[in-house]
Order: structure tokens, then C-alpha cells, then sequence
């Protein structure tokens, strides 16, 4: 089930949020985020009307989604830039694919007209995932990021809406 996210789920978003930055190249920082840090960007974002959702499974959340802004100039207004991360434990049970169709549904219901991932090259079920989607690979970029004492490249998937 994918549902907007409330503040109770915020510790659960917390969760898959640090297992994601101290065990993956999802995220390419390595502080871990805090209680109040994932607080105040869930209601940043929910406060301007961008989706923040969860992905519910056998009663407890699983996984998160969001998109916002590609770019913060104008020109960019109809393109969003969306992330979604699912619990390690509970990937492979399609809600990758729920989390990923929602976000496209709510951003064509907002107007949007493109969408885009950055996606760690190396990702190869993400880049799936989002080809199975409608998305192309639109560039990468050869080692942008660094993390774990190595050097990441970053795929851009894009997509009409």
C-alpha cells in the first residue's frame, strides 16, 4: 500500500534512510541524517505541496518516495528530480515499482511534465526498474561522487509525463 507519509513514519524513514546512506551508494553522503533533519524535510516538502509517500507492507513501512524540484530556476518549474529508497529486507516484493508508478501519477496530476533520476551507475536494478517505467538514460556522468574510498558514476534517467 502507498500512502502519503504522516510524522509517525518519520522514524521508519529515518531507518532506511541511514541504512541507505551507511550501507549504499543510494545516497552519496555519509553523515547519518537525524530524527530532526528527516522532521523538517518531510514538512518542507508536504508544506508546498510535494509528496512525500511510504510504501506500507504487512503493517510496517517498507519504503519512501519524494520528488521536488530538478533545478531551482524557473525555466525548470515542470521538471522534478524524485528519489524512492525501500527497505533492504523487503526489496524484490514490487514496492519499487508501487513507489516509483505513484510518484508518477501524483506529479502528472500536479502538471508536471518531466521527471528525472540520478541514479548510481552501478545500480543496475534501479536503472531497470526505471527503464520498465518509460525512462531512458539521458547521460552519465564518469565518476561525479565518492563514497566508500571509491569513485561513483551517476546515471541521469529521464521521462516525459
Amino acid at each position: 500500500m502507498i500512502r502519503d507519509a504522516v510524522p509517525a513514519d518519520l522514524p521508519r524513514i529515518l531507518d532506511i534512510t541511514n541504512d541507505a546512506i551507511l550501507n549504499g551508494t543510494a545516497l552519496w553522503t555519509i553523515i547519518p541524517a537525524t530524527l530532526e533533519s528527516r522532521t523538517v524535510w518531510m514538512r518542507d516538502r508536504q508544506s508546498v505541496g510535494l509528496p512525500v509517500l511510504v510504501a506500507e507492507h504487512e503493517g510496517s513501512v517498507q519504503g519512501f518516495g519524494s520528488y521536488g524540484p530538478f533545478r531551482p530556476h524557473d525555466g525548470f518549474l515542470h521538471t522534478v528530480e524524485h528519489s524512492l529508497y525501500i527497505d533492504t529486507a523487503a526489496q524484490r516484493l514490487g514496492l519499487g515499482r508501487a513507489m516509483l508508478g505513484a510518484l508518477i501519477e501524483r506529479a502528472q496530476a500536479h502538471g508536471k511534465h518531466a521527471m528525472i533520476g540520478a541514479i548510481a551507475t552501478e545500480n543496475l536494478v534501479s536503472i531497470t526498474l526505471h527503464e520498465r517505467f518509460g525512462f531512458t538514460q539521458a547521460a552519465t556522468l564518469p565518476q561525479v561522487g565518492r563514497k566508500f574510498d571509491r569513485w561513483l558514476d551517476l546515471t541521469f534517467m529521464h521521462r516525459l509525463l
